[in-house]
């Protein structure tokens, strides 16, 4: 039978071998084009790392296209990630290079100059998708280096300057590589007997795949007398990006902006299955590796240090204790102090158990929701080309993964309490404590975005959309999986519990700074993979080194488990046998240090972060992780001392 060392030693040797951008899957089929075939490109919300508040793209003054707005088809996860992908007026024909002329506003209105200024202030980036690539624009910084960004600016403001610009030029790059199939003789079978199948048929798989998407953002001046006598996708004659202020269009009440465009179409040597590594070379990589590489090294050295010292000094204890006889071992139990002198109390029960019960079970519920997602991840089942379908897989994972909440929650209830009176009660506390606190804190989030008119704010339809998937889903299943360990194997204890409970000593400090002290070696093991993470979802980055990030939650699980059996250990041996919140919070409190690395990086890396409404939506969603990194972590913790405490116990036979 396999047990978890088996399952778990090859997934982390293959995620270490894997390369970060080597294999995916590419989350949608090929496709291949004739020449001449017409394509169109999407457009997605302007985004900002300034405000972090997505906005539609018509809600500024750009061309329409002729047959309306039509918004694509989205998952739960793009809705929930403030995505609003349209359709938009350009257009491109496969291997032909154009310049083209789209549109001409009516004169910028009050409204029009001040949307527009405040949106080019506030740095918005336009975000177009074209065979579903991102528009990508590479900018050069002091010292040759190339910098790429996903989109380009709605507009720019000159250094010292006071008048801002619109870009309303787009210089397209698009990479193609020409595709022939697979160049194997399909022979068919038939009354006439064999034939071949003709040319026509085989070439229809030929043509060319679309593997680069970039764009080269400018700002023109057009002529009002030239442009008002063309009409849309009327061929104009390229142009370069001006050098000079006078030639660029000015963001100015009354002034008419004509929008153009010019595409290339360039043969390249890049195949389809590897078009997205472009996107998902992350800055740094060399550090990135060599500090995880570094962090693993270290806390597996202190771990394994920590662990061998406590298992020689318990088993050295058990072993001088069973060597006694009866009479010596009742002398003894007189003399000696320590976790021994609280058999009697060890198993009494804590201190609100009820929400230990609930607090477990949605721990597990998380964690379990976060191996899966991250190991499937891992493997390439979940691509950036599929947008939205990471987080739209957690909450799918979330729902179905109630069962083992429940199962879990009531299981510990029945060994608390040893009835399993209530469990009902408790499987339903257990389905809407953390979704609860969570619908709670997105809803006061969800009210400042609708204030804000902003893509981010969910809609009313999706959230009964999410209030039927809990209700229907996940409430019945953590109700079943209450059942199912109301019917399960009854834990019993090795030890009988006092009637009159055993006054705890006093001591110089109080335990709770032990424990909060406990945190800061789980977050050692997570606070690098953690700023890469924020980078990612605060900047607009790729992450896609789930290999590693795998590698770190094996790492997590095991250096909480320790920290938590270590602190439970040394509370037993004070004589505090109070050890149930202890052993949660002990590696629990590792959230409190992400919260405030967390701030730390709004302080220190966000700091282009403008306004108390970003503000408040960054540290509501850090609330969140943080809160659900507590829940998970503490349950590694408690359930690992749980079973710690459980076989020491067991091994030591007093009446």
């Amino acid at each position: 039978m396999a047990t978890w060392a088996d399952l778990v030693h090859p997934i982390l040797l293959l995620s270490l071998l894997l390369p970060a951008s080597a294999f995916y899957l590419p989350g949608s089929y090929m496709h291949t084009y004739s020449p001449g075939d017409k394509i169109s490109v999407k457009v997605n919300s302007l985004t900002s790392i300034e405000t972090e508040l997505p906005f539609s793209y018509y809600t500024l003054p750009y061309c329409l296209p002729d047959e309306g707005i039509k918004k694509s088809a989205e998952n739960l996860g793009e809705l929930l990630m403030g995505d609003q992908i349209d359709n938009s007026p350009y257009r491109f024909k496969v291997n032909v290079n154009e310049s083209l002329y789209l549109c001409t506003t009516n004169p910028l209105s009050e409204h029009d100059v001040k949307l527009l200024k405040q949106r080019t202030r506030d740095l918005y980036q336009v975000n177009m998708i074209l065979d579903n690539l991102p528009a990508m624009r590479y900018t050069q910084q002091k010292g040759g280096v190339a910098i790429q960004w996903t989109g380009f600016p709605v507009g720019f403001t000159p250094s010292g300057g006071s008048e801002d610009y619109v870009i309303n030029h787009l210089k397209f790059k698009v990479l193609v590589h020409e595709y022939e199939g697979s160049g194997v003789e399909i022979i068919g079978t038939g009354e006439e007997g064999l034939s071949v199948i003709s040319e026509a048929e085989k070439k229809k798989a030929n043509g060319y795949e679309i593997v680069g998407f970039e764009v080269v953002p400018c700002s023109v001046k057009r002529d009002s007398e030239v442009v008002s006598k063309l009409n849309k996708y009327d061929k104009i004659d390229p142009v370069g990006c001006p050098l000079v202020l006078e030639k660029s269009q000015i963001i100015r009440e009354g002034e008419k902006v004509s929008f153009t465009y010019e595409v290339e179409f360039v043969p390249s040597n890049v195949r389809w299955p590897s078009r997205w590594d472009a996107y998902l070379k992350m800055d740094g990589a060399r550090v990135h590796w060599f500090s995880i590489l570094n962090s693993l090294m270290v806390i597996f050295f202190l771990a394994g240090i920590v662990f061998v010292i406590f298992l020689r000094t318990v088993r050295r204890d058990l072993t001088r204790y069973e060597e006694l006889d009866k009479e010596a071992q009742a002398q003894m139990n007189e003399e000696l102090s320590g976790w021994k002198l609280v058999v009697g109390d060890v198993f009494r029960e804590p201190a609100c158990p009820k929400l230990l019960c609930v607090m477990v079970g949605d721990g597990i519920q998380i964690l379990g929701m976060a191996a899966v997602t991250i190991i499937f991840a891992a493997f390439g089942f979940m691509s950036p080309a599929s947008r939205g379908m990471l987080l739209t897989g957690m909450i799918v994972l979330y729902l179905f993964l109630g069962i083992a909440a429940g199962y879990v929650g009531v299981r510990l209830w029945r060994t608390i309490k040893g009835t399993s009176e209530g469990w009902r009660s408790l499987s339903w506390s257990i389905s809407c404590f953390f979704p609860g606190i969570v619908f709670v804190i997105l809803t006061v989030l969800n009210f400042i975005l609708w204030g804000s008119k902003s893509t981010g704010a969910i809609p009313i339809s999706t959230y009964f959309v999410l209030i039927l998937l809990w209700f229907c889903i996940s409430v019945p299943l953590t109700l079943l999986g209450g059942f199912f360990g109301t019917r399960a194997e009854e834990i019993t204890y090795p030890v009988r519990t006092n009637q009159i409970p055993r006054e705890i000593p006093a001591r110089k400090y109080p335990s709770w700074l032990l424990v909060l002290g406990a945190g800061t070696l789980p977050f050692g093991t997570l606070f690098i993979e953690l700023f890469f993470i924020l980078s990612s979802i605060w900047l607009g980055r790729f992450y896609y080194v789930f290999g590693f990030l795998l590698v770190v939650l094996f790492l997590l699980v095991t250096v909480c488990a320790e920290v938590s059996v270590v602190l439970t250990y040394m509370h037993l041996c004070v004589e505090d046998w109070r050890w149930w919140w202890k052993a949660f919070f002990a590696s629990g409190s590792v959230a409190l240090y992400v919260f405030l690395y967390s701030i730390n990086y709004l302080v220190f890396d966000l700091r282009s972060l403008s306004g108390p409404v970003s503000a408040i939506l960054y540290l509501g969603y850090s609330l969140v992780m943080a809160f659900a990194i507590m829940l998970s972590t503490g349950t590694i913790g408690f359930l690992m001392s749980f079973y710690f405490v459980h076989y020491l116990f067991s091994s030591v036979k007093i009446d």
